[in-house]
């Protein structure tokens, strides 16, 4: 496959799940990249040679959640999980002025990466930061019928259709056992309506019904 002209590009490529680089380069050179906040390619930026790179949100999956967010006029909103914060200013950037985010992580360092990027925006008052872990709250995240949750990574680079979990690369292994229980739980849960969509590393959208 052809070489990517740029490296946060080039990284952002491997995370898609379409049939080649050149496809997905395609798509976020025609329909992604043209419309991102220059905001959020500067923390694309200063994330691409972090180790963790690979679990921060593809730019195409978050032009999907923020059209979501927007459909469903979202104004609070729960983010697990925030590393750099790529998902959490374009959640911020996606709600209204008094719009609220509670962002939880084990991991202020990650966050403080990304941080002042945030501050700049002029979005950071509508977050509200814990460094905590998410069990404790996770069974409130739906507690309402029609409420939605967006869960991203959930093809984790397509490794959770492996016969054989050996030959994932090894960064992805610790996770991939959990991230396919993960998904055969949401798979047969009566309680929700679910959408697992193959944008970025994996999306599944839920929809709480009873």
């Amino acid at each position: 496959m052809a070489e990517m002209e740029y490296s946060t590009e080039r990284r952002h490529c491997r995370k898609g799940l379409l049939q080649n680089d050149e496809l997905y380069k395609y798509l976020l050179d025609t329909s992604v990249y043209p419309r991102e906040s220059e905001l959020l390619k500067e923390i694309r930026d200063v994330t691409a040679d972090h180790p963790m790179a690979y679990v921060g949100t593809a730019p195409d999956a978050g032009q999907l959640m923020a059209m979501l967010m927007k459909t469903v006029n979202a104004k609070k909103t729960i983010e697990i999980g925030v590393f750099t914060g790529y998902s959490l200013l374009l959640t911020a950037l996606s709600l209204p002025d008094d719009g609220k985010i509670m962002a939880i992580d084990i991991n202020r360092k990650t966050y403080e990466i990304g941080l002042p990027i945030i501050r700049k925006a002029g979005v950071e008052h509508k977050i509200e930061f814990m460094e905590s872990a998410a069990l404790p709250i996770l069974d409130k995240l739906l507690e309402h019928v029609g409420g939605f949750i967006v869960y991203d990574n959930t093809l984790w680079g397509g490794t959770v259709a492996l016969s054989d979990p050996s030959l994932a690369p090894e960064e992805k292994r610790p996770y991939l056992k959990f991230i396919v229980e993960f998904n055969k739980t949401l798979a047969v849960d009566p309680c929700i309506e679910i959408s697992q969509v193959p944008v970025g590393d994996g999306m599944t959208i839920c929809k709480r019904i009873e």
